[in-house]
C-alpha cells in the first residue's frame, strides 16, 4: 500500500482583476474521483491544505453523482515528502488564489520531482507549479485549464491572469487538447490533466506508476 497526499487549495474564492471575489474553492470531481481511485485499490490518502485549514468545493462543482469524502486536512507547512509516495493537486480555480504562490507547496513540487516520485496535478491545479522554484518547470510537457475553456466559462477576459499563458512564460510546453475533452500529458514523473473529465485518467497513470 502506498501513501498519497493531496495538496489542496484552502481559498474560498479567486481576486478578479476588478477586485471582484469570484466564490470557488477545489472542484469536487477533481478530488473525489482520484480520492475513489486511490483508496480503492488499497492506498492511503492523507490531505494537506495551507494552514490545514477545512477545503470547501466549488459549489458549481457538486451534483448528486458526486460524493466527497470526509477529510481532516494536516497543515501543508508540516509535509514531510519523504513520507509520501505520490503527490497530487486536484483543481478548482482555487489554486489561483494561494497555490500559485504558495512557497511551501512550491517547494514540495520541486522535491517531489527531483525524488522521482510521481507527481499528479489536473486543471487550475497546475496554477500550483508556478510557485515552485525558478527554472523546475522549465522543459516538461504538461497541461492544464486552456484558455480556450477559461473562455468557454466566460471568467477570461476578467482573470487578472491565465494558466496557460503563465505556464507558458515559465517554460512548460503547454499541450493544448479540446476543450473539456479528457487529454492526460506524461514528462517523467509528472503527470497533468487539462480539465475535469481528465481527473480520472491522471488518477490511472499515477495508480501506473505506483505499480
Amino acid at each position: 500500500m502506498s501513501k498519497i497526499l493531496f495538496v489542496v487549495t484552502g481559498a474560498d474564492h479567486w481576486t478578479l482583476k476588478d477586485g471582484t471575489k469570484h466564490p470557488t474553492g477545489f472542484w469536487a470531481e477533481e478530488l473525489a474521483t482520484p480520492y475513489e481511485a486511490f483508496t480503492k485499490a488499497g492506498h492511503e490518502v492523507v490531505v494537506a491544505t495551507p494552514g490545514g485549514v477545512m477545503p470547501v468545493p466549488d459549489q458549481a462543482s457538486l451534483t448528486p453523482v458526486i460524493h466527497l469524502p470526509e477529510i481532516e486536512p494536516i497543515r501543508l507547512e508540516d509535509v514531510r515528502p519523504a513520507d509520501y509516495d505520490a503527490v497530487f493537486y486536484p483543481g478548482g480555480h482555487g489554486p489561483m488564489e494561494d497555490l500559485a504562490v504558495n512557497a511551501d507547496s512550491g517547494k514540495l513540487i520541486a522535491d517531489t520531482l527531483a525524488s522521482g516520485s510521481p507527481l499528479g496535478v489536473v486543471c487550475h491545479g497546475p496554477a500550483a507549479l508556478l510557485a515552485a522554484p525558478k527554472g523546475t518547470i522549465a522543459g516538461y510537457e504538461l497541461t492544464g485549464f486552456t484558455n480556450a475553456e477559461e473562455r468557454i466559462a466566460g471568467l477570461a477576459d476578467r482573470a487578472k491572469w491565465l494558466l496557460q499563458d503563465r505556464l507558458e512564460e515559465i517554460g512548460a510546453d503547454f499541450q493544448e487538447g479540446e476543450p473539456w475533452a479528457p487529454h492526460v500529458v506524461v514528462d517523467r514523473n509528472l503527470v497533468t490533466g487539462q480539465n475535469p473529465a481528465s481527473s480520472g485518467p491522471v488518477a490511472a497513470e499515477l495508480l501506473a506508476k505506483l505499480r
